[in-house]
């Protein structure tokens, strides 16, 4: 795909997601399990034609990273907020840096029970989904989402057990479609960077001899495909782009980590944007 192709897509897609600027809730933020009052960057008021959106969703029963209570998760210190808010930002300032796409420099959680705010949010981003535990209606709202050409991506989540929970509620997005293994020659790999050389990345917790968690030593890059072909849901288990993001400012934390992770997203974020 030529880049004056891109560039094209890109320009009708902004003129599309500007016209649903005045519909869109406005900028939000909640109290996450490890950063509150994290500094807002300049312009985080602007309007903008593009803007990360987070899935805020209710964790599965156990959850580790819940401080909220089953039913407090709409007001934030539960596991969708891992990493949230610094990891988001750093993501959008290279995605400002990498880019011509006008991104707001904040993101915006999004709830699926917000009637049909999700609608208005061409890409969303699910940190932690093996402790998520959608109801019926969630899903069905994904589902349709998706079904209009949405794009969903989730990561940060570990081996068997974390797998299966979810795929609990994935299996009830999408149900009968199963995620496969992304072919190296699919355009979301080549689309901005070549990702060819992609390996595990870790967080900063599992750095220093710690490893991978709960089992989950080989990373898989998967995703679920429409009828025509195109992801419509990626999904990146058994490694952690969010930190990745989040410690791409701190010296000990290894270069080449947040160095492949910023490109996979930005991949992401351009194959969502044009397909």
């Amino acid at each position: 795909m030529s880049s004056r192709y891109i560039l094209f897509l890109l320009a009708g897609g902004a003129v599309f997601v500007g016209s649903l600027c005045a519909w869109q809730r406005e900028f939000r933020e909640y109290p996450a399990i490890e950063y509150n009052n994290f500094p807002l960057p300049e312009g985080a008021q602007r309007p903008s034609e593009w803007v990360f959106a987070r899935l805020m969703y209710p964790p599965a029963p156990g959850a580790r990273f819940d401080r909220s209570g089953r039913r407090g998760w709409m007001n934030g210190m539960s596991s969708w907020t891992q990493d949230y808010p610094r990891a988001d930002r750093h993501f959008l300032t290279a995605v400002m840096r990498l880019t011509r796409i006008d991104a707001r420099p904040v993101e915006q959680p999004v709830n699926l029970d917000d009637e049909d705010d999700v609608y208005n949010w061409p890409m969303l981003y699910a940190v932690r989904p093996g402790e998520w535990d959608l109801t019926d209606k969630q899903a069905a709202k994904m589902r349709d989402y998706l079904a209009r050409g949405g794009f969903f991506w989730c990561d940060d989540f570990w081996g068997p057990y974390e797998w299966d929970v979810f795929m609990q509620s994935m299996g009830r997005v999408l149900p009968g479609k199963t995620p496969v293994d992304i072919p190296e020659d699919d355009t979301a790999f080549h689309i901005l960077y070549d990702l060819n050389n992609r390996f595990q990345i870790l967080g900063a917790w599992g750095l220093y001899g710690r490893g991978a968690q709960n089992g989950g030593d080989t990373p898989y890059w998967r995703a679920i495909y429409d009828d025509k072909g195109r992801i419509e849901a990626a999904i990146t288990p058994n490694s952690d782009l969010g930190d990745a993001w989040e410690y791409a400012d701190d010296p000990g934390y290894p270069e080449q980590y947040s160095h492949l992770a910023i490109n996979i997203g930005v991949n992401y974020v351009m194959y969502a944007l044009t397909h």
